[in-house]
C-alpha cells in the first residue's frame, strides 16, 4: 500500500511541469546565458553598486567569449521624510530603488525583456547626523542586492523559457 501511494505521488509530482531552473549546472542553458550577459555602465553610486551586484549574480564571463544580450539598467532612487516629530523633524525616512532594464540581444538589437523591479527600505531618523547617512547607506547597499536578485531571477526564466 505504500508503495502504491508513493508511486502516485511519484507520478503526480512529474506530472505539474516542474523544472529546475539551473538544470545542467553551469553547464547548463540558463547559466550559460546568464554568462553571456554584459552589463552597462549605471551612473552614479547606486548605479556602481547595483552594476557590482549584478556582474556578481550573473557570474563573470569567459574570457574570449562575445556576449550574447547586454543589461540595460536605470535606476530611480529616492529618500523622503515619513514621520515628523512635533517640532518638525523627521523621525522616519523611507529610501525606495526602482530599475527599469532592458535586455538586448546584441546580435539583432531586439529588445528581448524590458521590465521593472524595485525595493524600498525604512530607515531611523537619529540624533547622530553620522549614524543617519550610514544607516541610508545600509539601505542603499541592501537594497541594491535585493533588486538585483529581482532582475537575475527575471532573465534568467526568459533564457530558460527560450530567447533566442
Amino acid at each position: 500500500m505504500m508503495r502504491l501511494a508513493a508511486l502516485c505521488l511519484a507520478l503526480l509530482l512529474s506530472a505539474c511541469g516542474l523544472k529546475p531552473m539551473y538544470a545542467g549546472g553551469a553547464s547548463g542553458t540558463v547559466a550559460q546565458g546568464l554568462a553571456g550577459i554584459e552589463v552597462s555602465t549605471i551612473e552614479g553610486k547606486s548605479g556602481w553598486l547595483m552594476r557590482n551586484a549584478l556582474v556578481d549574480r550573473l557570474g563573470s564571463p569567459n574570457s574570449g567569449v562575445t556576449p550574447r544580450f547586454r543589461l540595460d539598467v536605470r535606476l530611480d532612487d529616492k529618500v523622503e521624510g515619513l514621520g515628523l516629530l512635533s517640532d518638525d523633524t523627521v523621525a522616519r525616512e523611507r529610501r525606495t530603488l526602482r530599475a527599469r532594464y532592458q535586455l538586448v540581444d546584441l546580435a539583432s538589437g531586439e529588445i528581448v525583456l524590458d521590465a521593472t523591479a524595485g525595493s524600498d527600505a525604512g530607515i531611523d531618523v537619529v540624533s547622530s547626523e553620522y549614524a543617519t547617512i550610514a544607516a541610508e547607506n545600509t539601505a542603499l547597499e541592501n537594497l541594491t542586492k535585493q533588486v538585483a536578485d529581482r532582475i537575475v531571477t527575471r532573465v534568467a526564466l526568459t533564457l530558460r523559457n527560450g530567447a533566442k
